[in-house]
């Protein structure tokens, strides 16, 4: 089991994992996987979780889990996930021979036979018998949970496991690919279905699936029929071993593998799919396309994701625009949280008008936007925002680049114009009160004529209480661990904002109280809130209110240190060597709440700058898109 295995197991953090290694001499030592990600005996786990009181729950899930896993080892993970899946498959339709044979002396040497026999629509499946005991405590929990839902927990597992060797769709996009090309569809086919996530959001209807890896073909064909859906996939590579030749589906899915060079250019030339075009060398994706319409009847849709840089390709030029010559290329659509577009085509119907335009839409916002941009371009309506109907003779060009951000205005909601003008308004007011008000001397003279102490002789005084903080990174796991404690970080100091990071409650780190004097390698500042600990690289001077003034101190520290803004020599400021003016409390006091002023001055300036660049960039866009206009 691996970290993340034990954070489930003692429902903590996986910060709190990382935390229990560092502090406890006797946590098990991994027993195998990478230095980066360590695997760990879970009876291990479990002796040293009881022996230090710690309340932990190993659900059956994980123990068949666990079992699962080290039976096959993460090399052979998911052959051994599919003989499980191929026996839920079995329990599912042959309960009742189950109950039988699980209580034969030779369940191991009978069991394959009987789950072939049960399972014959699969693909082809590995004939080594299962560990007995393993499938009993699967039979236990799809008894309690359900063939299908047994599955999609080991499944789930079994992704983890390897997520950076497996590529899935994102649940989102499936749900807006199949929403939008499989309404009403009878059939649909996904030529590239990895673990049939697009084939588990359609609809329903007759669904096909193809994938080169035998594998994931088993894993997707388990999990559909599971669900007791209708459906067939088989093993192999689509462009080059057709599964489905002559079939045309109602609708077409599909999550093509992208910048594939050896996608089979050379055996493939002439190849008749290739109506638009023979697709380039470095064009795997358009072959993709091609083999997409290929296999949809006449009027029906294919959604397909393409890696954004397909849109615009100089060498994919040709059969872009022979795409929107005919009619097949109707939209393309940015999708939210980045990553592919997706292209939406249609099979053209013999002797059909072709359309007009091509829709191009931006749906950061949302799937919804893009659903919404797709009915309106069915029904020749008015585009929503960051939509347009763009007219395909305007992108038959040299380029013939079907990129939403190159036809359509920056993105700019023009309702915000008025708010952002108000944010303007309200941070430049605050400028004119923030700077204080200060004398001009004459040439040559000075405020005081005072002795100047250092901060090493302040603190053997006892007048400086000078700590360190001792973490020395933020690990990304503790900077994701809502749990942990807030940490204040040299970003936050310079921009005077709250704590942004955090880390986990461990003993021995310095924590912040208001008044408290807090300096990087380049700025300085009093803090205000308190509750949160020091981050790395970050330095406390706690101050006796009664001899020094903690802004006082801020402002000098900070002057030494550059303002804010990196030295330009390669030393570091030794900041017990800052000098600083032995002065009454009370005229402390009086420059502090200057150095305070000044300091907020700053900040009130970069406030007012963001301000102005958002006032700026919504202004000019609302002007360039329509939505705004000069008065009068």
């Amino acid at each position: 089991m691996n970290a993340g295995d034990i954070a489930r197991l003692a429902d903590v953090g996986r910060a709190a994992v990382s935390n229990w290694r560092r502090r406890y001499e006797d946590f098990p030592q991994p027993v195998g996987g990478t230095a980066s990600s360590p695997l760990f005996s879970l009876p291990e786990i479990e002796a040293w979780l009881r022996r230090n009181g710690k309340s932990y729950e190993v659900s059956l899930g994980d123990r068949v889990w666990q079992r699962l896993r080290g039976a096959a080892g993460d090399l052979h993970l998911g052959e051994a996930l599919g003989r499980v899946g191929a026996f839920l498959l079995y329990l599912r339709r042959d309960p009742e021979g189950w109950e039988r044979l699980s209580r034969t002396a030779d369940l191991a040497a009978r069991l394959p036979e009987a789950v072939a026999a049960a399972t014959g629509d699969l693909p082809e499946t590995s004939a080594e018998p299962a560990d007995p005991d393993l499938l009993r405590l699967v039979a236990t929990m799809a008894a309690r949970e359900g063939e299908a839902e047994t599955f999609e927990f080991l499944c789930e597992r079994y992704v983890e496991v390897h997520s950076r060797r497996l590529s899935l769709t994102r649940a989102d996009a499936a749900e807006l690919m199949t929403r939008l090309a499989c309404e009403g569809a009878g059939s649909v086919l996904d030529p590239a279905c990895g673990l049939g996530t697009l084939l588990l959001a359609a609809p329903g209807g007759r669904l096909l699936g193809q994938d080169a890896g035998e594998e994931a073909a088993v894993l997707a064909a388990l999990r559909l029929l599971l669900r007791g859906r209708d459906a067939a996939v088989v093993p192999g590579d689509a462009l080059r071993h057709d599964g489905f030749p002559g079939t045309q589906a109602d609708a077409v899915v599909c999550d093509p593998p992208f910048n594939e060079r050896a996608w089979g250019h050379e055996e493939l030339v002439g190849d008749p799919r290739w109506q638009y075009g023979t697709p380039p060398r470095g064009e795997p994706e358009l072959a993709w396309v091609q083999h997409c319409l290929a296999h949809v009847r006449t009027g029906g849709l294919v959604a397909i994701l393409m890696p954004a840089a397909a849109a615009s390709r100089r060498p994919g030029r040709r059969i872009r625009s022979n795409l929107l010559r005919a009619g097949a290329l109707r939209a393309v659509v940015t999708l939210p949280s980045g990553g592919p577009d997706l292209w939406l085509l249609r099979r053209p119907e013999p002797g059909e008008r072709r359309p007009a335009a091509v829709l191009v839409t931006d749906a950061s916002g949302g799937p919804e936007v893009a659903e919404a941009a797709w009915r309106a371009y069915l029904a020749g309506a008015p585009q929503p925002p960051a939509s347009r109907a763009v007219p395909i003779i305007d992108v038959l060009d040299d380029e013939v680049d079907v990129s939403p951000a190159r036809h359509l205005s920056p993105r700019s909601d023009a309702r915000g114009y008025p708010a952002a003008l108000d944010r303007f308004r309200e941070a430049s007011a605050a400028l004119a009160a923030a700077p204080p008000d200060l004398e001009v001397l004459a040439e040559g003279a000075a405020d005081w004529d005072a002795p100047v102490t250092t901060i090493a002789e302040l603190a053997k005084a006892g007048l400086l209480a000078v700590s360190h903080s001792t973490l020395r990174a933020l690990p990304e796991e503790d900077a994701a661990d809502e749990a942990g404690v807030p940490v204040l970080t040299a970003d936050d100091l310079l921009s005077g904002g709250p704590p942004t990071g955090r880390a986990t409650g461990a003993g021995g780190q310095v924590t912040v109280r208001p008044g408290d004097v807090v300096a990087s390698a380049v700025a300085a500042r009093v803090v205000r809130a308190e509750g949160a600990v020091l981050g790395p690289q970050l330095s406390l001077f706690r101050a006796d209110p009664g001899h020094l003034d903690p802004d006082f101190l801020a402002g000098f520290l900070r002057f030494a240190l550059g303002g804010g803004r990196p030295h330009l020599g390669s030393s570091r400021v030794d900041v017990r060597r800052v000098r600083v003016p032995r002065l009454p409390l009370p005229a402390q006091r009086a420059y502090g709440a200057a150095f305070r002023r000044l300091l907020a001055l700053e900040d009130g300036l970069r406030e007012a700058s963001a301000a102005g660049e958002e006032l700026a960039r919504v202004g000019v866009e609302g002007l360039i898109d329509g939505r705004l206009r000069p008065r009068g």
